[in-house]
């Protein structure tokens, strides 16, 4: 059997190593949940405050590795109520202080990476705080990806419900609020997505690159397409392309997966700004066209 599915090298990993199975099922997940919500955070332009809030995670994510080790409920738990916190601080801050949003965010950040890497230092050694910083997506066992697959189902169902209304709450948010008074849901249900997945993508990936599978392939989609539905497609489908090609990488050049992964995800969008429609060089050379009669 080995000797037929060598001639397959694209699938031979898949079939012969169950943890290339699971790790492709977590990235398969974080394609379907935290990308969409990475097209969001892109058309917000909130892209490095989204940067903030996986950080934020951290401090919630050391005190249940502190109370119960790797444990997975305590350090996802640990992680909702940081990030949940820090987006209410930070939003608190801003409308009541003259600190604006963007400095509160990254005062809440340093904080948040200091306080969590003193905490995991006090009990776990220096391997534990690369898992966590960095994550162990080919270690994914059944738990972490029911909880990975919760989050993606419970983030899809939340965009098809509510798609209209967040599309409208990043194109005009005053209006909005003007003409209706789901504005605050909008806004706050968004916040809870946003702190969902970078949950889910910090037990695949680490605090430090779980931002990379949302925003790059949503990125890298704005480059071809630029109309909602589409480009939600296009940026999951790349973001699994990307996964799936970024393990492979890391299993026949024995390179670590998580950062292969983002490096392949970089590629993508690197290549879309080259040949995107949208991209710069496509738009220097319809500047050159002339319309003739």
């Amino acid at each position: 059997m080995n000797e037929g599915w060598s001639t397959l090298p694209l699938l031979a990993p898949f079939i012969e190593f169950g943890f290339m199975r699971r790790a492709l099922a977590g990235c398969l997940a974080l394609s379907i949940g935290a990308t969409p919500v990475g097209v969001f955070l892109m058309l917000r332009r909130m892209s490095l405050a989204g940067d903030a809030m996986s950080h934020a995670i951290l401090p919630g994510a050391a005190i249940g590795y502190l109370i119960a080790g790797l444990s997975l409920p305590a350090m996802t738990c640990g992680g909702l109520i940081a990030g949940l916190a820090v987006a209410v601080l930070t939003g608190g801050v801003a409308r009541n202080t003259v600190i604006r949003e963007d400095a509160s965010l990254a005062t809440f950040y340093l904080l948040a990476l200091s306080a969590g890497v003193l905490i995991i230092s006090l009990r776990g050694s220096s391997v534990d705080l690369l898992h966590v910083l960095f994550g162990s997506v080919l270690a994914l066992d059944d738990a972490a990806l029911f909880l990975l697959a919760g989050f993606a189902s419970l983030t899809v169902i939340a965009l098809a419900c509510g798609l209209r209304l967040f599309a409208l709450e990043v194109c005009d948010p005053a209006f909005l609020a003007r003409i209706s008074r789901l504005a605050p849901v909008a806004h706050y249900g968004f916040l809870i997505l946003l702190v969902l997945n970078l949950v889910a993508g910090f037990h695949a990936l680490g605090t430090l690159m779980a931002l990379g599978i949302m925003i790059l392939p949503a990125a890298a989609a704005r480059l071809w397409v630029d109309r909602l539905g589409p480009l939600l497609l296009i940026a999951a489908g790349t973001a699994f392309a990307g996964s799936l090609l970024g393990l492979l990488l890391s299993y026949y050049l024995n390179l670590p997966a998580g950062p292969a992964i983002v490096l392949t995800l970089g590629a993508a969008y690197l290549l879309s700004m080259a040949i995107g429609p949208l991209g710069p060089l496509a738009a220097r050379w319809r500047s050159t066209w002339h319309f003739e009669r």
